[in-house]
């Protein structure tokens, strides 16, 4: 079942690329601007985006730590956490097809917290190896994004640490072809996602991924 769990957030963060081309593709293409005009930015990318999944990766170790800390002592928060997490990916489905877009709500609370961490990333700038490059990712993992607060709630009926790293390490990765397609330019990969009709398609296959979540969750 791990196997399937981990499957699925990596087809999640693969079908929310269609998120991240509007969230943050800006932000990796401003990165050509302060990466050294003598060297290949495909490492910089690379470096980049392994901060940003670490950030992922620590988020879903401390979520699922606590739902397991929940678990032990609450035996029917297991059974709401499932809920909860199949819940939220519905909701998430409604806001790739832009049926609801209620989670904007949350990621409006999160730049609260995120407007203190932005501003240390900036000693990053401008990057002057690769290395330099992951921590600056690790800090914009943190950005307030509906798509990963979504992936948490799963993580957090994962029912324990690793199992809740190793969910959003999945997703990290599922999102990654598609922020490198903005990095190299692929116009034809992001206009793609970007299509209306292949929003739907994938809010579509979420929602009957949702369903057959809470159907799993109440059986």
């Amino acid at each position: 079942m791990d196997q399937i769990n981990y499957f699925s957030a990596f087809l999640i963060g693969l079908a929310g690329g269609v998120h991240c081309v509007g969230m943050c593709g800006g932000i990796v293409s401003a990165l050509r601007m302060v990466t050294p005009k003598d060297k290949p930015a495909l490492p910089f990318t690379l470096a980049y985006n392994i901060g940003r999944i670490i950030s992922y990766t620590l988020a879903g170790a401390i979520t699922g730590a606590l739902g397991k800390m929940a678990s032990d002592f609450v035996p029917v928060a297991s059974y709401a956490l499932s809920i909860l997490s199949a819940v939220m990916v519905f909701l998430l489905a409604c806001y790739l097809g832009k049926w609801w877009t209620g989670l904007t709500a949350l990621e409006s609370v999160g730049k609260h917290l995120f407007r203190y961490i932005q501003p240390v990333s900036k000693r990053f700038l401008p990057f002057k190896t690769p290395f330099s490059a992951i921590p600056y990712g690790f800090i914009w993992g943190w950005l307030p994004c509906g798509l990963v607060y979504s992936t948490l709630t799963w993580s957090l009926a994962a029912g324990s640490a690793i199992q809740g790293a190793g969910i959003m390490l999945c997703f990290g990765l599922g999102t990654l072809p598609t922020l490198l397609a903005v990095s190299t330019g692929s116009q034809y990969i992001i206009q793609g996602f970007k299509h209306s009709a292949v929003r739907q398609y994938i809010a579509i296959a979420m929602a009957l991924y949702a369903a057959y979540l809470i159907y799993s969750a109440l059986s």
